[in-house]
């Protein structure tokens, strides 16, 4: 039940909207009206109602209050697209992102994709996560921003199955 709310609460996060100013918010405006992609926005206010639930599994509180220090989540994703425009949204992501601001976590590549975790750091606390992919037939940006738990981040799109996320738990055994 508890897991079950949870994610339905988390669901519920992914209506709403939340704004960044650097490049990778440019990238986001720049198709912010093309139906042609799907786009998920948070706020921070969203993420902050999480620091008022209470929990009765210390598991699943320590999870909360990763949560609610989450300050922001935006996602663009567009499929059933060919291979060449996958590849064209990943080279333009990767032009506009400033890489001497992020350190590359991890890569994870197969026959059928191309998925790059960035993170930027400061004082030691990831404030953000980036992670881009690119296949046969989609692109996928998403960027969090807060003080990010990647163990609990993991744990929880494990739970709610977000395709790449289950890569996260690879970071600690490496």
């Amino acid at each position: 039940m508890k897991k079950s709310v949870l994610t339905l609460i988390f669901f519920s996060i992914v209506t709403i909207v939340f704004a960044q100013d650097d490049a990778i918010t440019k990238y986001f405006s720049k198709y912010d009206n093309d139906e042609n992609f799907t786009h998920v926005t948070v706020t921070s206010r969203m993420f902050g109602l999480f620091a008022n639930l209470d929990s009765e599994d210390q598991e699943d509180q320590e999870l909360l209050d990763a949560i609610s220090k989450v300050k922001g989540l935006r996602i663009i994703a567009k499929d059933d697209i060919s291979t060449d425009e996958a590849n064209a949204l990943y080279k333009e992501a990767f032009k506009l992102i400033p890489t001497a601001q992020y350190d590359e976590l991890m890569t994870v590549k197969d026959k059928e994709s191309d998925m790059k975790f960035l993170i930027k750091e400061e004082g030691g606390i990831i404030t953000e996560l980036l992670m881009v992919i690119h296949g046969n037939n989609e692109f996928f940006l998403l960027s969090l921003i807060g003080d990010i738990d990647l163990k609990q981040i993991s744990r929880l799109s494990k739970s709610m199955s977000i395709d790449g996320f289950e890569h996260l738990e690879n970071i600690d055994k490496n």
